[in-house]
């Protein structure tokens, strides 16, 4: 397949899935940790801190802190036990590191000079943003990955891979949309990459399905009683227990891999105890896997509110999730709402090995017309923890950036309602 180019060396005696509890991963958390230890204080991490008790719930999530980061300095992790969220921390921070200090060649060119030379992505169907100054002309810097999709070498817009935003910026910084999504470490390159496309998947498919109507997006509200994955319905339960009203939505789009939102909410309106409302989101080839990954995720992002440390998160944002009149809306959405939707007709997919998941990811990006899908081996050979960042020219980027320009996909979808709407 294609991408065994990208040297993976993908067996299906070494991809196979050993843990399987809430997500799948080739090897337990406990044992991730061991592996990745000896190496931390090298990266600068200096503390894993078990914030669960800051909350009521008690879905576990960890802060790890890394004060020298070339963009910011603490990581969340979540999980349905300490060791599986200590995992997901520790290896976000390690992803981080691994992208802010990238040494592989680089060329400074602009796209006009190096695509009469090299094979390089189709930059139209790149999330970009309305001040963006690119420009086909001007020179920036690109670095080499590889097509999964066709196969051989690609070369990337460099501000697409790279997390070091430290002054002076890189030349040519400002083209494209910066930021981490499709970057992902894991036990085997082959679950980093998997991991990585998920995440474009699941900020694609979310863009989308903030484009549909009120109606629309009712509709795919799930019924929480139709879910009794014993994780997923455990996670539940312990929101359910703390008073924290608890909404899922299906966002899967034409890609078709099972994606989920998940909006929390307090039940109770306690002003000395005022928690903003939080969300959640997760993609993934097993549904149940990805409504593990949004529960969890509206956890963390519930307890970094609370917990008051991340570093990206300005005053404006805690003072716009205090308003009221913000909380009542949430309130109403959630808790006077009701999901009619059966989890079991959202799709699914089981397979084991991750080899197997990346595959089927692949053939779905295939079936929507994506026609290339980059990645780019950012693992170091003193480390040996595999980390890649993937490129999916023509996927939806994150649309929080009131500045983001939608893509051909938006674009269509908007298209669409507005036919639906003069119908």
């Amino acid at each position: 397949m294609p991408f065994d180019l990208l040297d993976v060396k993908a067996s299906v005696s070494d991809a196979v899935k050993a843990h399987t509890i809430g997500t799948h991963r080739v090897m337990a958390p406990e044992q991730t940790l061991d592996r990745v230890a000896p190496f931390l204080p090298i990266m600068g991490i200096t503390r894993i801190a078990n914030v669960t008790g800051l909350d009521a719930v008690g879905i576990p999530v960890v802060m790890v802190t890394r004060p020298n980061s070339r963009s910011i300095s603490v990581s969340q992790g979540k999980g349905v036990t300490l060791a599986a969220a200590k995992a997901s921390g520790v290896m976000e921070s390690i992803e981080t590191y691994h992208a802010e200090r990238i040494t592989l060649p680089l060329k400074f060119a602009s796209f006009e000079e190096l695509r009469w030379t090299h094979p390089v992505v189709d930059v139209d169907r790149l999330p970009r943003l309305s001040t963006g100054c690119f420009n086909p002309n001007s020179p920036i810097l690109w670095i080499e990955g590889q097509d999964l999709l066709n196969g051989g070498p690609k070369w990337v817009p460099f501000e697409m891979v790279h997390l070091n935003f430290t002054v002076p910026m890189a030349p040519g910084h400002g083209a494209f949309l910066a930021g981490s999504n499709g970057l992902a470490s894991g036990n085997h390159k082959v679950e980093a990459i998997s991991h990585a496309v998920t995440e474009l998947v699941e900020r694609d498919a979310t863009t989308l399905w903030r484009l549909q109507d009120p109606a629309t997006q009712a509709a795919t509200r799930i019924d929480l009683d139709s879910i009794d994955d014993p994780v997923c319905r455990s996670l539940i339960d312990r929101f359910e227990a703390a008073g924290v009203a608890v909404g899922v939505w299906e966002t899967t789009s034409d890609v078709g891999l099972p994606a989920f939102l998940c909006r929390i909410v307090e039940r109770e309106d306690l002003p000395q105890h005022s928690i903003r409302p939080a969300t959640g989101m997760g993609c993934h080839v097993a549904r149940e896997i990805a409504l593990s990954r949004a529960l969890t995720e509206a956890a963390q992002s519930r307890l970094t509110f609370i917990a008051g440390a991340r570093d990206d998160m300005p005053r404006a944002e805690y003072e716009r999730h205090l308003d009221p009149a913000n909380h009542a809306r949430w309130k109403a959405l959630i808790v006077d709402g009701a999901g009619r939707r059966s989890f079991y007709d959202c799709p699914t997919s089981t397979a084991p090995t991750i080899e197997a998941d990346l595959a089927h990811q692949l053939d779905r990006l295939r079936a929507v017309g994506i026609g290339e899908a980059v990645a780019v081996d950012l693992t170091r050979p003193e480390f040996g923890i595999p980390v890649v960042r993937v490129v999916v020219p023509g996927l939806e980027g994150a649309d929080e950036s009131p500045d983001y320009l939608l893509g051909e996909r938006g674009l269509r979808s908007l298209g669409a309602r507005a036919m639906e709407k003069a119908a």
